[in-house]
């Protein structure tokens, strides 16, 4: 399962990540989004097959300059994260780990 991980620098300017590009990421087979910034259309986000946590919304779009960089470690809010990490995520927060976790399976 792939999740990209966005430092946006922890702006809260702008919404970095929209309807759009969460659909494109589900239709891609992502499963999740963090993004270290803002993101826009969360109501359409949240009906929309992948997770995303970030620090707001915004409704303002981003500019795009065309401008990021791929498969490096990313640090923010005290968590570092390294290409091929195991995150995990609920409603509460996220955990970011070197290996794979065994966790027991969610009470239905």
């Amino acid at each position: 399962m792939l999740v990209l991980v966005v430092d946006a620098g922890g702006s809260l300017r702008r919404g970095m990540l929209g309807d759009n590009l969460a659909e494109m990421a589900s239709k891609n087979g992502w499963s999740g989004i963090i993004m270290y910034g803002c993101i826009r259309d969360s109501e359409d986000i949240a009906k929309i097959d992948v997770g995303v946590k970030a620090l707001g919304t915004m409704p303002l779009k981003s500019i795009k300059k065309g401008q990021g960089d791929r498969d490096i470690i990313v640090k923010f809010a005290g968590a570092t994260f390294r290409p091929g990490d195991y995150l995990y995520a609920d409603v509460d927060g996220i955990v970011v780990s070197p290996k794979e976790l065994c966790l027991p399976p969610p009470k239905l």
